[in-house]
């Protein structure tokens, strides 16, 4: 720029503000590049760990044994468990799906835009997605398990797990389903199709990336659900057509299979040791006391053994 000062000329230099700004845009852009990156390599470096682990300390123990059909004691096997589980993800999702995308179309579609009606479902769905499996479980076992007096059977997991998954399917089929723009919709319409046609031909087929996306979200919460099957499916470690009754029979899924072998011997020792001190003392009291029968000193024993050393010199404890 030229100024003009007492008759002389002076020349300046134009302020480069914009050029601190592009400067201080590329510092922030690269940290929070640096930081993405740390990030991510953060949690694959956690997953390759996990992974490591789980094949380092796993793979010495996997025999022949352990893919036996029948399970027992023994060879613990998983075989039944993992064909139970397929089992019950396959009918969950025929029951789940249909009806998920059924109330999700409707509720795109048919139903009228902003009603009342629409706004009750979406907050109802969404509070059932939020509810612990838990209650889920305690539901499936009133209503099923003894209402309906199935007892634990394949079918009353199924029909829980199925209500379990329906929000989630729902919602995720409706964000889908409005994520297709209008032009679709009003292109088909145009060419002379109807409401239908240009749901199931035009319209679902846009969908189907986010609608698949919620199968599979349904599908992980199927397989690591434990608690609703544990009060409604059992824990009986069979594949169900071995039986007459193939819905009415107890099952137990992979994940069912793992609490139940985790929770499977936790006091044997303690009864162990419970046992050898409560036979020790059974036979101090036959030598002390000749009289008595062995039915009388064990009873004696097993009640000196529950109420402790105290009520040892008292004849009515003894009794």
């Amino acid at each position: 720029s030229v100024d003009i000062d007492h008759g002389y000329v002076r020349a300046t230099a134009p302020r480069l503000k914009g050029a601190h700004i592009v400067t201080d845009m590329v510092t922030v852009t690269g940290i929070m590049l640096i930081l993405i990156m740390l990030a991510a390599a953060i949690t694959v470096g956690i997953m390759v760990y996990l992974v490591a682990y789980i094949v380092i300390r796993g793979v010495p123990y996997i025999n022949a044994d352990l893919f036996a059909w029948k399970y027992n004691s023994d060879n613990v096997s998983m075989t039944p468990a993992i064909i139970n589980t397929i089992i019950i993800v396959a009918m969950t999702l025929i029951i789940s799906v249909p009806i998920g995308v059924a109330a999700a179309i409707y509720l795109v579609e048919y139903a009228k835009r902003g009603s009342k009606l629409v706004k009750i479902i979406r907050v109802t769905t969404e509070t059932l997605a939020g509810i612990p499996s838990i209650v889920f479980g305690l539901f499936g076992f009133l209503a099923f398990v003894l209402a309906l007096h199935w007892g634990y059977s394949l079918i009353a997991g199924v029909l829980t797990l199925a209500i379990m998954v329906l929000p989630t399917i729902i919602r995720t089929t409706e964000e889908a389903l409005i994520a297709v723009p209008d032009s679709f919709r009003e292109g088909s319409f145009g060419l002379g199709a109807g409401k239908l046609r240009t749901i199931f031909v035009i319209v679902l087929p846009a969908a189907v990336p986010g609608i698949l996306s919620g199968v599979i979200l349904a599908i992980g919460r199927i397989v690591g659900e434990s608690a609703a099957l544990i009060f409604t499916a059992g824990s009986v470690a069979a594949v169900p057509w071995n039986s007459g009754k193939f819905f009415l029979s107890s099952t137990r899924t992979l994940a069912v299979h793992m609490y139940c072998l985790l929770s499977e011997g936790l006091y044997t020792k303690d009864r162990f040791c419970y046992d050898k001190e409560n036979q020790q003392l059974q036979t101090k009291m036959l030598t002390e006391n000749p009289g008595q029968t062995v039915v009388e000193c064990g009873k004696a024993a097993g009640y000196i053994k529950m109420v402790g050393k105290k009520d040892v010199q008292s004849e009515q404890g003894i009794e």
